[in-house]
């Protein structure tokens, strides 16, 4: 039920950006901006300047975004996993007959075709977040308009490769550890229970974010060049000049709070993923 499965992914993918935007926003000026001396002070700067209102900083975009965003993760994933798999409606019964090799699989399949989607909408989200008390953009749509201006159609695919680069295998190690703990913490025969679902949804979340970590500090930087933040001509420059002035430990910036997010943002998106569509898979009798 393809129409399910994105709708499924839509409606968790609204509710994981509503828990974890704060977190995200400081995340992405961690990793983009090197005046925060660490987690506490982006939050005490944020906060003192700000106010409460600089960690919602255009949070209603990716709200309505990540939706769509999410739908074509868990529906390229399922249809995907159905297609090599020949299994009907069960999520789970998908996974079961399927290899890890084809749940890796089928999960690069889906980070491959969500980068096309997502790498204009997260462009502006990070842009939107970026901002500190000098606001270059008004919104959403005037951030795309600035972008369209002063670079082209061409401007709202910036970090485009780094992205790909960091979703399309982490998106592949997004389901593979969520199956195996769904397997491990649920008896042989029945269907996963609340529990399963929170640890396995979580434990998948901190993986993902983990492993992503260096290559979202790089899509970040890049995103936010020539928009308040250090001018790189392309990854392979983002890279080499971010390790010279900073060195190896630039990548890890944001790691703990990505890993932290990462628990309860991601455990809610898979609960109601799983609920919606055993609600319309099982229907009450």
């Amino acid at each position: 039920m393809p129409f399910l499965e994105f709708l499924a992914g839509s409606i968790s993918g609204a509710l994981g950006v509503v828990v974890g935007y704060p977190a995200d926003t400081v995340k992405v000026r961690l990793q983009a901006q090197s005046e925060y001396k660490g987690i506490f002070h982006c939050i005490a700067k944020t906060y003192t300047h700000e106010g409460l209102h600089g960690f919602f900083k255009g949070m209603a975009f990716p709200l309505l975004s990540t939706g769509i965003i999410n739908s074509i993760v868990f529906g390229a994933y399922s249809n995907a996993l159905d297609y090599m798999s020949q299994s009907q409606c069960s999520h789970h019964a998908e996974a079961k007959a399927a290899s890890a090799a084809q749940v890796f699989t089928a999960g690069c399949f889906s980070g491959l075709i969500q980068t096309f989607v997502s790498a204009p909408i997260d462009l502006v989200k990070v842009r939107l977040q970026g901002q500190t008390v000098a606001d270059r953009y008004k919104g959403a749509i005037h951030c795309v308009a600035v972008i369209l201006r002063e670079d082209g159609p061409r401007g709202l695919f910036r970090g485009a490769l780094a992205l790909g680069m960091r979703d399309i295998p982490c998106y592949g190690l997004y389901f593979l550890p969520y199956e195996i703990m769904i397997k491990a913490l649920t008896e042989s025969g029945k269907e996963p229970g609340t529990f399963a679902i929170l640890m396995a949804g979580g434990i998948a979340g901190t993986v993902t974010w983990a492993t992503a970590t260096p290559m979202d500090v790089v899509k970040a930087r890049l995103q936010m060049s020539g928009a308040g933040g250090r001018e790189y001509s392309g990854l392979l420059h983002c890279i080499r000049e971010s390790t010279r002035e900073e060195g190896l430990k630039v990548f890890f910036k944001g790691l703990l709070l990505n890993s932290l997010r990462a628990f309860p943002v991601n455990a809610i998106i898979f609960l109601s993923y799983e609920s919606i569509m055993k609600v319309f898979c099982h229907p009450a009798r």
